[in-house]
């Protein structure tokens, strides 16, 4: 079992005020004193992983015969070091000749997805893939611009794996396992070789060398970029390797296909749902185990980063099949986007992280100043961001940068037509180095920006505003990338595990591969080891004809409501809801409001909805079924912002802020993952904890200053 279920046993050899002294001391922690912990071996219960002994301890404390769900992340023992050493010693292996009898589901083709799905083919199981994209190329990987850590010192600046777990760990603001933190650092450099030798074009310097630059929240340069098209260049060589597989026969590809519902059987991941987008058909598929890499779930903020087609159904529907969701109120807003100009709008568009390497950002010094930039001398310019924090100036984390933007825009000193942008100015930049240097960094970047806004960031500073970007949160996973449904995996930004609260810069493609390449291809197996002995799950299992019936009664649904709204409507409210709610700051009022809004809008969705067209090729169809979970979502988002009374990354609470305007931690009471599970469409969730335990690292306040 992936969860521990501990029932209390009675306190006979503690006094009331002992039990009443604890509770109150320590009540719904995460981090538990030593002290607890040896009142959690008193009371008889057997502690079996260190790494729970304090959470065990707590456990004593709750009320008799409570049921409490300890999460086991399955953290391996050993030093930190040797943790993913200890682990592939000792897992599980399937024969050669065993492998091509197990079928795995890979659900996203994107570089988790991609790379996961080459891997376990190169060894010899069949992998069948799913994306809703008319081709795995189109996946949103090939969005991301700026770069890939790695730790590798080539600057022999003073780079090490420990260093970069720490920046990763600091970054998250202490709400990620130090384990899998550690394990992604560990793999960052063989993952810089595999790109190498599979061709992609990493930026070089002149002797050959491959470059690095620096991103937000770190002081070394360890990200290796190709311009800004390091997403899609990476998605190539992950693309090519699976289609040689595809080829071989050993990858079996179904582009515009949609996972509508996961089918659990026995308790088990077995198979999927799927819907033809072209056709309207519905298909039963069925397999050992699920990998579900389908990307994050920031899009639910309408205007983001994302492509519009991106959505959160696949893990949504696992959620609601038994698999928890972690951190999901942990959204990231990127600092350096275009601002919106209107409402006309269906997306954002990101600008690289990497501008911020050479570009300085500020505003006018005087509220509602209106002169162009050029014409405000220089002491007259608020350069915010080097000014309150001076250590890492315009490369300070993502979350902190945002922030500092939105309180600079709320307090009037916008600048743009809609007075919701800062500057992002390079002048001094293209003076030091000159415009050619520039040019040959950024160049694709800033004719980008000149088709988008009839502007030369070469003469004039680019307008910039935070966006939504990226979802810390997910499903629940532990060490081995398995939910809490035995057989489903997921990977990449449909999980939550490396990036704590808040995530650094260039480290997203950094996961996505890294779980695909390196941490799949052992631990799938080790769970496939088992299940060589079991016959497998049909098609024809009541549990597939449940799950399609599901499926058809919901499209149904759909197409039968007589409504006079489109889904796009209450996307857009929604999406400016939570935005405004439950965004870059939120409040105890905002979260509650939000909820009661959000109960009204799914009333409304239910009543009000309008689906043109038929249960074929349509569009307005699909969206409605992405529009109900992520109603749905973005509920539970504000359930999980309200639960978390505390200030941490991306989740600014505003009752818990210093005079200045920094965050607030709470590790005496929230050093925890946050794990909700679907209780029904009528009741509220219910949270389980993950307790966070730093043995390598010291907790401490986050300053970039």
């Amino acid at each position: 079992m992936w969860y521990v279920i501990i029932y209390e046993v009675a306190l006979l050899g503690l006094g009331f005020h002992l039990l009443h002294g604890f509770f109150q001391r320590s009540q719904d922690t995460g981090c538990i004193s030593s002290q607890i912990c040896e009142a959690g071996k008193n009371c008889g219960v057997d502690i079996h992983h260190h790494h729970y002994c304090r959470f065990y301890g707590h456990a004593c404390l709750h009320l008799l015969n409570q049921r409490i769900m300890i999460l086991d992340a399955k953290i391996p023992e050993g030093n930190l070091a040797d943790k993913w050493d200890n682990y592939k010693a000792h897992a599980k292996l399937v024969n050669p000749a065993n492998r091509k009898k197990l079928d795995i589901i890979v659900v996203g083709t994107g570089l988790a997805g991609a790379s996961c799905a080459a891997s376990l083919a190169e060894q010899g199981y069949n992998v069948k893939t799913f994306c809703f994209q008319d081709s795995p190329r189109r996946a949103h990987s090939v969005a991301a611009q700026g770069g890939v850590n790695a730790a590798k010192n080539y600057k022999n600046d003073g780079d090490s794996v420990y260093r970069m777990f720490y920046d990763t760990i600091k970054g998250g603001d202490f709400r990620s396992r130090e384990a899998n933190v550690y394990r992604l650092a560990e793999c960052s450099a063989a993952l810089i070789d595999l790109a190498v030798a599979q061709g992609v074009p990493f930026a070089r310097e002149y002797g050959g060398y491959l470059n690095n630059r620096s991103f937000g929240g770190v002081q070394v340069s360890r990200t290796f970029y190709a311009r800004g098209q390091t997403g899609q260049q990476l998605l190539l060589g992950a693309y090519q390797a699976m289609m040689r597989q595809e080829s071989l026969g050993r990858v079996k590809s179904y582009s515009r296909h949609e996972m509508l519902e996961l089918v659990v059987a026995d308790g088990k991941a077995v198979g999927i749902i799927t819907r033809d987008l072209v056709t309207g058909e519905i298909e039963r598929h069925a397999a050992n185990a699920v990998v579900l890499a389908t990307g994050g779930y920031g899009k639910i903020y309408y205007l983001s980063t994302l492509a519009m087609g991106c959505n959160s159904s696949a893990i949504w529907r696992a959620h609601k099949k038994g698999a928890h969701m972690a951190g999901v109120s942990w959204i990231q807003f990127h600092p350096t986007c275009l601002p919106q100009s209107g409402e006309h709008q269906s997306k954002l568009t990101l600008m690289s992280e990497s501008l911020r390497n050479d570009g300085r950002i500020w505003v006018p010094g005087k509220a509602g100043d209106d002169r162009q930039p050029v014409d405000i001398p220089e002491e007259e310019r608020d350069y915010y961001l080097e000014r309150r924090y001076p250590a890492f100036g315009n490369l300070s984390p993502r979350d902190i940068s945002s922030r500092a933007a939105k309180e600079r825009i709320d307090a009037g000193y916008g600048i743009g037509p809609m007075k919701n942008a800062v500057y992002l100015d390079f002048s001094k930049a293209i003076k030091e180095q000159g415009k050619e240097k520039i040019k040959e960094k950024y160049g694709n970047l800033f004719t980008m920006y000149q088709k988008i806004n009839g502007v030369s960031a070469y003469e004039q500073p680019m307008l910039i505003s935070p966006a939504a970007h990226f979802t810390m949160g997910g499903l629940w996973v532990d060490y081995q990338l398995m939910t809490t449904i035995p057989g489903l995996f997921a990977l990449g930004e449909a999980n939550f595990s490396d990036h704590g609260a808040n995530r650094l810069g260039a480290n997203s493609l950094l996961q996505a591969c890294v779980d695909g390449y390196f941490i799949a291809p052992y631990t799938i197996p080790n769970y496939l080891a088992d299940e060589l002995k079991l016959k497998k799950t049909d098609i024809d299992h009541p549990a597939f004809e449940e799950a399609e019936a599901t499926v058809r009664k919901q499209l149904q649904d759909f197409l039968q409501h007589k409504g006079t709204l489109s889904a796009d409507h209450f996307h857009k409210t929604l999406g400016k809801l939570l935005y405004d709610k439950c965004g870059l700051s939120r409040s105890r009022e905002s979260l509650t409001e939000a909820i009661a809004t959000i109960k009204q809008l799914k009333a409304s969705f239910s009543k009000d909805l309008k689906i043109t067209g038929d249960n074929k090729n349509n569009s307005e169809l699909e969206k409605a079924g992405r529009i109900a979970d992520y109603l749905e979502l973005g509920e539970l988002m504000c359930y999980d912002a309200l639960a978390r009374e505390e200030s941490c990354g991306a989740h600014f609470r505003e009752e818990y802020q210093t005079p200045e305007g920094e965050a607030i931690r709470n590790d005496e009471e929230f050093c925890f993952v946050s794990a909700w599970e679907w209780k029904g469409s009528n009741n509220d969730p219910e949270m389980h904890k993950e307790p966070l335990v730093f043995e390598n690292v010291q907790l401490t306040v986050r300053s970039y200053k």
